[in-house]
């Protein structure tokens, strides 16, 4: 039997989950569906209402539902549901987006099939706005239509993301995640490079989901002035290298460098000196700055404003904490 998966991974998204479960079972297939929906203790009717759709659809509609938060953002949720995944491809989904192609699940897996050589695919997708923005598709023409872990890194200060979560099928075949997978706050990224990792990433053009901007997303816990988030998002990408086998430890070391010069000004270091000047020891070992960079660095972002009329003399004393025993 050629069982797909489909994965809706949630919390507290009353408003919203009924129309992500209705998107997938108006999907048209040839094959038959699954729908797991991993449930990470909502507080709101989000667990009743997934009940409802399992007596509703008995063996079709299967609740995942977590005795507590699991954390991580949904990671651990998308683990612990992915266990319960039978389907030799799996769909995922964020339980507050949706579908809007019958036919996006039969594509999909019939791109899959004719591609051997890809370990998932991804399609477009239109990004709608809480606040009343305007909505957007997330690709432009300019996509190709095959993917390598290369094109993943990414710009040195910034998450590449051009895969809407509700975007992807893999095949299923990584069964057991590495440890440090759990451990990052950001589950899409560290799972696109272990696909990458077993082969090519298709895309398709056609807009077939809709992913919602709200508030109650993952990308609002995005804090990139918040250490503990920077902190993750170095160890992310950290075990990334190494999990790749530094086949471009340049690019990754470049992307590490710039989330420790974000780390000096982040707020919890904002009136830390001694913090921020450690944090700027570590990015001049990273980045190898030339002198007026650095120069500029300490003067923008390290020294407090009141010391700024004292500039020379205390970057004489930094330049030599530089080059001594800073850590």
């Amino acid at each position: 039997m050629n069982l797909i998966s489909v994965l809706i991974i949630t919390y507290n998204q009353e408003r919203f989950i009924r129309q992500a479960i209705d998107s997938v079972l108006a999907q048209e297939t040839t094959f038959p569906v699954e729908i797991l929906v991993g449930d990470d203790f909502s507080t709101d009717s989000t667990r009743a209402i997934i009940q409802q759709y399992e007596r509703d659809y008995p063996g079709r509609v299967i609740g995942v539902l977590h005795p507590r938060n699991m954390g991580k953002n949904g990671g651990i949720n998308f683990l612990e549901t992915l266990k319960h995944a039978k389907g030799r491809y799996y769909a995922l989904m964020d339980g507050d987006d949706y579908w809007t192609d019958n036919q996006k699940l039969q594509r999909q897996v019939e791109f899959l099939d004719a591609h051997p050589e890809c370990s998932m695919v991804f399609h477009n997708a239109l990004i709608t706005y809480e606040d009343g923005s305007p909505p957007h598709t997330l690709n432009g023409a300019d996509m190709k239509a095959v993917y390598t872990a290369a094109d993943l890194i990414g710009e040195e200060d910034h998450d590449i993301w051009f895969m809407a979560t509700s975007s992807t099928m893999y095949r299923n075949t990584i069964k057991e995640y590495p440890a440090w997978f759990s451990d990052s706050v950001s589950g899409d990224i560290p799972r696109l490079l272990l696909y990458a990792k077993q082969g090519n990433i298709g895309y398709l053009p056609e807009v077939m989901s809709v992913y919602r901007k709200n508030n109650n997303g993952t990308s609002f816990t995005d804090k990139w002035d918040d250490i503990v988030f920077l902190r993750n998002r170095f160890a992310m990408y950290s075990n990334i290298n190494r999990e790749l086998d530094y086949a471009f430890d340049k690019s990754y070391r470049k992307k590490l460098a710039s989330i420790v010069r974000l780390m000096i000004k982040s707020r919890q270091y904002r009136n830390k000196f001694g913090g921020r000047l450690r944090f700027l020891a570590k990015y001049v070992r990273m980045a190898k700055p030339s002198m007026e960079e650095l120069k500029v660095l300490l003067r923008d972002e390290v020294l407090p404003r009141k010391w700024v009329g004292r500039y020379s003399k205390v970057a004489i004393k930094s330049h030599r904490v530089l080059n001594g025993e800073a850590s």
